[in-house]
């Protein structure tokens, strides 16, 4: 009998119940490979980042059985003998853990509320600058710092606040006493606060201002005719216009939730402060370099991050399903 193979979808009949039955086409793979052949030089320009992706990527994520073995580095990651949970049992159990991942999660929820909106303001400020000069200029400005490396933000902050450095002197000059600011566990949160967003928000903003660079210009010339003031034209007009895209970016910023600047705060961190600003990434570095290597209770933690990075954006996406009728991952 002649074989045949089809894509449509094949109707039958049993017991007065239809269902429907997928059968492959040799057409259909035909087609896929002349289609492949037509486009070969989009492909081949495709094909290392597919390397790439397969290299170090997908193959990467075998090491992710770390976290259910124990690891020994004569054996290799295969031949390791499986342990089950028991890293993640030591790791809720470990009070240091629950700190740590405490002060990861404060750091992290306080960078959303005060540095995730100021992209926005400055982007909202940039927008309402006449001059086009003036604008590249401080756009410019303002983006240049993320391109300095926490290293040498972390040294010009630390001679800055040192407790003989400018700040200081300027504070004895006026009477003030002089303050040990880096060795101040009320004051490091909001420094690293206040760095990160001189460092970071105004590269930050630039995905606004091209979300508002789309905004239909009629839009403004309506609300001129109708009387509104500048503030009020940013609430009623530029807001709704890039609430889309407000709500994707703070669904990825809330999906890296655990990732509270292992950067920063490894260059700026101290001893007196460390148990105040230490987070989940450090505590895996010191695990994994600094201290005996355990590469199975590292691997188990940082599962642990993906996971609950992993269930935020869930979250945050449904929230955005119910707000805009559609979501980052639709």
């Amino acid at each position: 009998m002649k074989e045949v193979y089809s894509m449509k979808l094949v109707a039958k009949k049993e017991k007065g119940n239809e269902f429907r039955q997928p059968v492959l086409s040799k057409d259909r793979v035909a087609h896929f490979w002349r289609n492949v052949f037509r486009n070969r030089y989009l492909y081949l320009l495709m094909l290392p980042a597919i390397v790439h992706l397969v290299m170090f990527e997908y193959s990467a994520m075998y090491g992710i059985t770390l976290a259910f073995k124990e690891f020994h580095a004569k054996l290799g990651i295969t031949h390791s003998p499986w342990i089950g949970f028991k890293h993640f049992e030591g790791m809720f159990t470990d009070p240091y853990f629950r700190t740590v991942l405490l002060n990861t999660i404060k750091i992290s929820f306080g960078r959303i509320i005060f540095e995730f909106p100021m992209g926005i303001i400055i982007a909202l400020c940039f927008n309402e600058i006449k001059s086009a000069r003036l604008k590249k200029t401080l756009q410019t400005a303002y983006t240049f710092p993320h391109f300095l490396s926490w290293v040498i933000v972390s040294g010009v902050v630390l001679n800055f606040l040192n407790y003989n450095g400018p700040l200081n002197t300027i504070i004895d000059a006026l009477g003030g006493e002089r303050q040990i600011f880096m060795g101040n566990k009320k004051l490091i949160v909001p420094i690293l606060y206040i760095t990160d967003i001189w460092k970071e928000s105004g590269w930050g903003s630039i995905i606004y201002i091209a979300a508002i660079t789309g905004i239909n210009h009629e839009l403004y010339e309506a609300a001129d005719l109708d009387g509104a003031t500048s503030l009020q034209k940013i609430w009623h007009v530029t807001l709704p216009c890039i609430r889309g895209t407000i709500l994707v970016m703070l669904t990825l910023r809330v999906g890296s939730v655990l990732n509270a600047g292992f950067d920063q705060i490894f260059n700026m961190s101290n001893s007196i402060v460390q148990q105040t600003i230490d987070i989940l990434d450090t505590y895996i570095y010191r695990i994994t370099f600094q201290q005996a290597p355990d590469f199975s209770y590292s691997t188990a933690v940082g599962l642990f991050k993906s996971a609950i990075g992993f269930v935020m954006v869930m979250i945050v996406n449904k929230v955005t399903q119910k707000l805009e009728g559609t979501g980052i991952l639709d």
